[in-house]
């Protein structure tokens, strides 16, 4: 019996939960050398991209437009898209179009041979994800700003409880937590 492949969710948020601002700066101007060395470090490492439609458009446009030094690592690494409304072909090479519901797609794409999946961004799907109960592995960048009146998106609202076990943090940029968290159903929450 092979092994599940791991799905991992990665999201970048404020202190208090905010995945983006109203008119919040990419990294809600906190870029930086280490930060960008770990998002190349991620890049580099084989995987398949789980997005929604949202997401892709962004992204894809972004890769598109060349202005990103890893447009074209971006571009080789193989991408799934969920949605309902996009129609192929897709303009962002080597992308999958799966209009089937992720409740059934994403179990049989972890029980099939291959790379790790990983979801950046794509909060609906990320929360149907977590709710399915198939997320792994959650990776936070915690950026130091609260947005209390601009936040847009919070975090993981509609989730299940779950309880996680932390694996790794680290400080990037001497300003930037990284928290690396296992999903850990067998645990109880303490009191």
């Amino acid at each position: 019996m092979s092994p599940v492949r791991e799905l991992t969710v990665d999201l970048f948020s404020t202190v208090d939960g905010w995945l983006r601002g109203r008119d919040s700066p990419a990294y809600f101007g906190y870029d930086g050398p280490e930060l960008q060395s770990w998002i190349d470090e991620q890049v580099a490492h084989p995987h398949v991209m789980l997005m929604g439609a949202n997401t892709y458009r962004a992204m894809a446009e972004i890769v598109a437009g060349g202005g990103d030094p890893r447009s074209g690592r971006m571009d080789e690494l193989p991408k799934v898209v969920f949605s309902k409304s996009l129609r192929p072909p897709l303009s962002w090479h080597n992308t999958s179009l799966v209009a089937e519901d992720a409740a059934v797609a994403v179990p049989a794409m972890k029980n099939e041979p291959g790379d790790p999946l990983r979801v950046i961004g794509s909060l609906a799907l990320t929360r149907s994800l977590f709710r399915l109960g198939l997320v792994d592995r959650l990776r936070l960048i915690v950026f130091p700003q609260v947005l209390g009146e601009s936040g847009v998106e919070r975090m993981l609202v509609g989730v299940p409880d779950v309880n996680l076990r932390l694996v790794s943090a680290d400080v990037l940029d001497e300003r930037l937590v990284l928290l690396d968290y296992r999903l850990d159903p067998s645990a109880t929450a303490p009191r």
